[in-house]
């Protein structure tokens, strides 16, 4: 839904970083994602591919990163 709505935004294309392949099914995650930019103006196209994507994308969380790692509290 996210690419979509970036292409009716009037973006031209979309970037899809690596955390992709911290999704359950990064194959048919990405598939969907190809399909969401292709038809971003066709509702049921949308509909269908979001449909049983799995686990999403996982992210970190900020208690995992040791502070010298943290970009907010690093400099001077």
């Amino acid at each position: 839904a996210d690419a979509a709505m970036m292409m009716q935004l009037g973006a031209e294309g979309v970037f899809v970083g690596s955390g992709i392949f911290k999704s359950g099914d990064p194959a048919q995650r990405a598939a969907a994602i190809v399909k969401a930019v292709t038809f971003y103006d066709d509702p049921d196209v949308l509909a269908r591919v979001s449909r049983g994507l799995g686990e999403p994308m996982v992210g970190i969380n900020v208690e995992e990163i040791a502070a010298s790692h943290r970009l907010a509290e690093r400099g001077w």
